[in-house]
């Protein structure tokens, strides 16, 4: 490959990775939105911990990973992106199809309903997740150094 292919193909895969990563970061921010959102209406589930306050915690994390997919771009970040979008998606499906009942300090937090926002927190993580994952494997990796 000559050096103008090989500066092409770098940039337009900076290009994507930028795009993607602005995906990952929307998909958070709408989770961190709609976890805010509804917290107050959950804080009357309580065992120990309230769902509300839980829900405020996923906001956070979502946020906060939303704002290290952009500004720190390192596989660390895309991975705790992953994390906490990943995490979510599956206590949510978890909650929506399995009575757990209440763990410990944690409300029993089952509900079957699939209301707009809960689709919608499920499309941001599922598609945060995606993109995030994009990221991690696809990551350019530096060439290894022979030594002679």
């Amino acid at each position: 490959m000559s050096t103008g292919k090989a500066a092409a193909a770098v940039a337009s895969h900076l290009v994507v990775q930028n795009a993607v990563r602005l995906v990952a970061a929307a998909g958070l921010a709408v989770d961190a939105y709609v976890h805010a959102d509804l917290a107050a209406e959950l804080d009357a589930v309580v065992a120990t911990l309230s769902e509300g306050m839980l829900f405020r915690v996923e906001a956070a994390l979502a946020a906060l990973a939303a704002l290290l997919v952009l500004l720190w771009r390192r596989p660390a970040s895309d991975a705790f992106a992953c994390i906490v979008a990943g995490g979510g998606l599956v206590l949510l499906l978890l909650y929506r199809y399995v009575d757990v009942g209440r763990l410990g300090p944690l409300p029993d937090m089952y509900n079957p309903a699939w209301s707009d926002a809960k689709k919608l927190a499920a499309l941001a993580q599922a598609v945060t997740v995606v993109a995030t994952g994009y990221l991690l494997l696809t990551r350019p990796r530096p060439l290894a150094r022979h030594r002679r």
